[in-house]
């Protein structure tokens, strides 16, 4: 899929329209027919043979004019308000979002829409944010500003909008993922920012414009926070809320997730002190953290080069060890245990030595990452 020709988008947008038609169906039908036009063309028995789709979903085509009309009706809406709609098939569509199932599949922006960043970085917290939390969320991108992260946030109330702010006062590309659609601006205390964001970065929202704003839109829109960032950073964050429904999703993406430790006595520290407690999340003490996580360097500095992998001198069990870690990337200890065969006890010692010799790393959850 390279090209987003008109006919590709509107039968896209149909398909996208349907109703019960969720990221993870709309993928299989995909997957299966070739095209979203294809699965209008397909005999009967075959689509109901369409993985996740069944019986159920046949009468979807019966429905083509209708969702055609729709799809045509908001193409032209869409356009006169200079909104773009993305999808697989255009060339902005973030490659990030090609790495979860249920990413969206569809979506609206405004403003610079190349959302391909080489580096981003989601921060998040609670709508209740202390002085002590807008502080460190200004200081926090400050800090990253040398290398040149987009920022990734909701536009919420508190540690969102501050993070915004910051990033556009430094120059640095923001994104808004809206949990409302991007011609109703929620909320509207947050106008005139969304109106500086759209001139350097963007606003997108896979809801469509026009579309009814319901409260289960928000916690869906986190997932494409935790999606789009490379590290998700919490702030502050109370026992329970959206910012660390976030960093569940972004540590079950396999993200680097990082928390700021926070005073024991406040509410909205006990979320971030809960991530570290259940080694979901990093202690966040300063922009290394973020670099060393993902190998950034800054302009100008001469990038460490990772040390290459020698298996000359390791034993059988540290061979294997390794070369799974090269497979999978981040393994999980009892799945690297049943997989290798290695008593735990064994495995423990030996992952230690490895971490200690600077190969592996350590990360929340109980889960290894091979370093070089």
């Amino acid at each position: 899929m390279q090209n987003q020709d008109n006919d590709d988008l509107r039968y896209l947008l149909a398909l996208s329209l349907a109703p019960k038609i969720g990221p993870g169906v709309f993928k299989a039908i995909i997957a299966y027919s070739g095209s979203a036009k294809y699965f209008f063309k397909l005999p009967k028995g075959k689509v109901a043979k369409t993985p996740k789709v069944g019986e159920k979903l046949l009468d979807l085509r019966n429905q083509e004019v209708e969702l055609l009309r729709k799809a045509d009706k908001l193409i032209n809406e869409c356009e006169k308000k200079h909104f773009q709609i993305l999808t697989p098939l255009h060339p902005d569509f973030p490659q990030r979002f090609k790495m979860q199932e249920d990413s969206p599949v569809v979506f609206f922006a405004q403003g610079k829409t190349k959302l391909n960043f080489e580096r981003t970085v989601g921060i998040v917290g609670t709508r209740s944010a202390t002085n002590y939390g807008k502080s460190a969320t200004r200081k926090i991108i400050e800090d990253l500003a040398i290398y040149q992260p987009a920022i990734i946030s909701g536009l919420a109330y508190g540690i969102d909008i501050e993070a915004h702010r910051a990033a556009l006062a430094l120059g640095l590309p923001t994104i808004a993922v809206m949990g409302s659609s991007i011609d109703r601006i929620y909320p509207a205390v947050h106008r005139k920012t969304a109106e500086s964001i759209i001139e350097t970065g963007a606003l997108i929202s896979e809801y469509a414009p026009g579309s009814t704003m319901v409260p289960g839109n928000f916690p869906a829109r986190n997932r494409i926070i935790a999606s789009l960032s490379d590290a998700l950073i919490v702030v502050e964050a109370a026992e329970k809320g959206g910012a660390l429904i976030t960093a569940e999703i972004a540590y079950s993406y396999d993200k680097d997730v990082f928390a700021v430790p926070g005073n024991l006595q406040s509410q909205f520290s006990e979320g971030c002190n809960l991530l570290i407690k259940k080694m979901k999340a990093n202690i966040y003490t300063g922009p290394n953290d973020i670099a060393e996580a993902l190998f950034w360097s800054k302009p100008g500095e001469v990038k460490t080069q990772k040390p290459q992998l020698d298996m000359t001198n390791r034993d059988n069990d540290e061979q294997e060890i390794l070369k799974l870690l090269q497979e999978k990337g981040e393994v999980e200890i009892d799945s690297l245990s049943i997989t290798t065969e290695i008593p735990l006890g064994l495995l423990s010692s030996k992952l230690l030595a490895l971490e200690f010799e600077g190969i592996v790393k350590s990360l929340p959850g109980k889960k290894y990452r091979l370093l070089v």
